[in-house]
């Protein structure tokens, strides 16, 4: 993803990054992703993820990455406006993470249409997004050369490129 690769680039000038996203994290699909919850206050955040964590200096929004080591691209990333949680999604495909369900990324979309149901595609540069309002919340399933490659939670209605 043209955006993860800047983003993770951007990383490397950002603080480092030593708090740990969970090691095998969850989407609840229209709930949270990895324990994070649109809304959530961002010290709830830090008190569940740590307070090491890598700052993007190039994004649109206040966007915290919390990676499993220093300098590394895979995790979890939260945009945070006004002292909350207002986007939640994976960078770079971290391993094991899944859906209640047993969807994992690196599934083929194949896995993902028969696990989610029918989803609303939407292209984005380089990768595309398959999504799902509920309510006032849009979960996001990232798909990239026909795996699933991460996944997100963002205000209904949002745009999903990233």
């Amino acid at each position: 993803m043209r955006t993860e690769l800047l983003c993770a680039l951007l990383l490397l000038a950002a603080a480092p990054a030593s708090a740990a996203p969970p090691k095998a994290g969850a989407l609840v699909p229209g709930r949270s992703l990895g324990g994070v919850r649109l809304g959530e206050t961002a010290p709830k955040v830090r008190a569940a993820l740590g307070d090491s964590y890598g700052v993007c200096r190039g994004c649109a929004v206040t966007t915290w990455y919390f990676t499993y080591r220093p300098f590394d691209r895979h995790g979890l990333a939260v945009e945070v406006v006004g002292g909350r949680v207002s986007g939640v999604y994976t960078i770079w495909e971290p391993n094991g993470w899944h859906t209640p369900r047993g969807l994992q990324l690196g599934a083929s979309e194949a896995d993902l249409q028969t696990l989610t149901g029918p989803l609303v595609p939407i292209v984005c540069s380089g990768y595309d997004a398959r999504i799902r309002d509920e309510g006032d919340v849009r979960t996001v399933y990232y798909v990239l050369r026909g795996r699933l490659w991460g996944f997100g939670l963002l205000p209904a209605h949002a745009n999903p490129c990233r």
